[in-house]
């Protein structure tokens, strides 16, 4: 009883955990040099798309769900003042291409959606995972180093929450 008890254990932190032990960016840390296909299949590499201006990375659990929906779409409703102000935008799902590709055709969104199958750009960025979804997050670079972030990223306020800290700048 006292195995069982322990291999499940083992199996919840392993499910529920994901990669929460990995070390989060923070501020300072330079973009990392990861990149993922996009929704239509061509290779993005971050560090190279971000080595200018500002760029937002923002991390969602699963594409077409509602939270992951009100994020994209507050970005996609805010890009004309996001862009003025020179900000990339890129999200990030465990999703393949195809569904990438589908969401952001459904909410005509204005700005790449990467399909992070492997995981790499969620374990380059320290993203936790929860039965392998990543967490909601957003890290908004300035000419590839870490500005801003936001752990506890909003669904629909997230443009909302980016325009306030360039604001401030």
């Amino acid at each position: 009883m006292k195995q069982i008890t322990q291999i499940l254990s083992a199996v919840a932190t392993t499910v529920f955990a994901g990669n929460a032990l990995a070390d989060p960016i923070v501020v300072g840390s330079a973009l990392p040099t990861v990149g993922q296909k996009n929704q239509d299949g061509q290779m993005v590499k971050l560090n190279e798309a971000g080595a200018k201006g500002y760029t937002l990375v923002y991390f969602y659990p699963k594409a077409d769900t509602p939270g992951c929906t009100k994020q994209a779409c507050s970005l996609r409703d805010s890009y004309a003042s996001l862009t003025d102000k020179e900000v990339k935008i890129f999200g990030v799902s465990a999703d393949k291409v195809e569904s990438q590709k589908e969401f952001k055709n459904k909410y005509k969104l204005p700005f790449d959606l990467l399909a992070d199958e492997n995981g790499a750009v969620i374990k380059a960025f320290g993203v936790p995972t929860m039965a392998g979804f990543p967490k909601r997050q957003a890290f908004l670079f300035k000419d590839a180093k870490l500005v801003w972030s936001d752990n506890k990223a909003s669904t629909d306020k997230q443009a909302e929450d980016v325009l306030k800290f360039l604001a401030a700048q």
